[in-house]
């Protein structure tokens, strides 16, 4: 397959995946069976959201995407931005569509869901609810937080991405604590966002943890399809650099020990 053919089938798989996120975003979850002893885990009062959705989209694609074009001003390797590009955009589109699946699928309450049902706090047989039709609906996609998901997909990369830059993990640059920190300082960011949403009353502990797992697991998986494993010694490189080194490692044995 030719690199243009490639990299129209990238282009196309995103456009997809996004597409999927979008049309299911009004889709009705699971209805999840609310039993009596178990009314007081959606009993949190309404409250506003520390960080809006609409902050976290920028956030979360904004940030990751500012940083890899600065960086292509210091780069002499031009392709490395479209491999970087490659990889967040994959992370961000498979986190959404695989995100909003499990909540649907899951389809539990928020911690607030009482008040989203009955606003005057008056309960109605049978969860025969009063509310906004359209906060109940949101009320029901509590597992996991999409928050928590989103952050660490795109923040979350972006932390790999600066750890292969700075050779956090390889033998040139283990040993240095400062690379550390500042690699994975938009990770921590990812985990204040993540942990704001407890605070809000708007996820339970446990969806909060699962969005997070599945947003960085995502961003990692995502991000080695582009780039070596963060302790090799060319994990600032994409692949397609990696093996062009290689080969050339192999035709001139005298710098082997370069590699």
């Amino acid at each position: 397959m030719s690199s243009r053919v490639l990299i129209v089938v990238e282009i196309a798989l995103r456009i997809v995946l996004f597409v999927v996120f979008l049309q299911t975003e009004n889709v009705k979850p699971f209805i999840r069976v609310i039993q009596q002893e178990e009314i007081w885990l959606y009993k949190n009062p309404i409250s506003p959201d520390t960080i809006t959705p609409n902050a976290v989209f920028a956030i979360s694609i904004g940030v990751p995407l500012i940083c890899i074009l600065l960086r292509l001003l210091y780069s002499t390797d031009k392709s490395e931005m479209g491999h970087a590009l490659l990889g967040l955009t994959l992370a961000l589109t498979l986190n959404a569509v695989i995100t909003n699946f499990i909540k649907l699928a899951v389809g539990r309450p928020r911690p607030d869901f009482f008040y989203r049902c009955f606003p005057d706090g008056i309960f109605k047989v049978d969860w025969r609810c009063t509310g906004d039709p359209v906060m109940i609906l949101e009320g029901r996609k509590s597992f996991p937080s999409g928050h928590s998901s989103w952050s660490f997909a795109g923040l979350g990369y972006l932390s790999l991405y600066w750890a292969g830059k700075l050779h956090c993990f390889s033998s040139l640059g283990r040993g240095q604590s400062w690379r550390l920190v500042a690699a994975f300082s938009p990770a921590f960011g990812a985990l204040l966002i993540a942990v704001s949403r407890t605070c809000d009353y708007k996820h339970h502990w446990q969806d909060v943890i699962v969005g997070s797992l599945l947003g960085f697991g995502i961003a990692y998986v995502s991000y080695r399809q582009y780039f070596p494993s963060l302790t090799n010694r060319l994990c600032h490189s994409p692949h397609s650099s990696v093996s062009d080194h290689t080969m050339k490692a192999r035709h001139n044995p005298l710098n082997l020990e370069t590699v």
